[in-house]
């Protein structure tokens, strides 16, 4: 599963030494972001931030993108483009998103490599440093 970075800004230019490794997307995430495309035409894609929440004290939150932001790095799977901030890469970075069904329902899934913690109900994980 290949993604290609399809932005990046003058922090990234100017510190190519950065080891990392970037954010995947699955098919089926990718087809699931193209299908809220396809619905909402000035949707760009989907932006993840992280905010602390939880027993486990971080949360994943998903949202529209409407315009391109500063400081973001845009991931690319079958057109289906991911912008995530520079401040979370430290976070995320090695991450695969996922879009899976669990019975009747369907959600976005985060396969986090740095999560070492998750709370009971999976809302919330924990990075240890």
């Amino acid at each position: 599963m290949q993604n290609t970075i399809v932005h990046s800004n003058t922090f990234l230019k100017s510190n190519k030494n950065i080891p990392w490794k970037g954010v995947t997307l699955t098919d089926s995430a990718a087809q699931h972001i193209l299908q809220l495309i396809n619905r909402e035409s000035k949707i760009l894609g989907l932006k993840i931030t992280i905010k602390k929440s939880g027993c486990a004290g971080l949360t994943y939150q998903l949202s529209k993108v409407f315009y391109p932001e500063q400081n973001t790095v845009v991931y690319e799977h079958n057109r289906a483009k991911l912008f995530v901030p520079i401040n979370i890469m430290p976070i995320i970075d090695g991450t695969e998103l996922d879009y899976i069904q669990d019975g009747l329902n369907y959600s976005f899934k985060f396969n986090n490599p740095k999560a070492q913690f998750h709370c009971g109900c999976g809302e919330s994980f924990r990075i240890y440093k």
